[in-house]
């Protein structure tokens, strides 16, 4: 898939987010106009999660100091399912 793909299929996600959601607000959303603005309210949400991780990180190769998601100084949680880092361990 090109970049120019992927920055298409984002902008059209965001626009039928949108549009969904004026229906919402119009009340004139459908029970399946409502369970697809729930989807595509979590892709909207993994995604910020993706820029905000990938944003961290260029900070911390940067030397600065980042948040750290953990359950213990030695392990870094699975956040994949998360929308988050690629890896496990995304600060090595």
């Amino acid at each position: 898939m090109t970049q120019a793909l992927y920055n298409a299929v984002g902008k059209v996600t965001m626009e039928k987010l949108t549009s969904i959601r004026s229906k919402m607000q119009d009340d004139t959303a459908t029970a399946e106009d409502r369970l697809l603005a729930a989807l595509l309210q979590e892709i909207e949400a993994l995604a910020k999660n993706r820029l905000s991780v990938t944003e961290n990180e260029a900070e911390f190769s940067k030397g600065r100091a980042v948040w750290v998601e953990r359950t213990a100084q030695t392990h870094f949680p699975h956040i994949r399912l998360h929308g988050g880092a690629l890896e496990d361990d995304p600060i090595k």
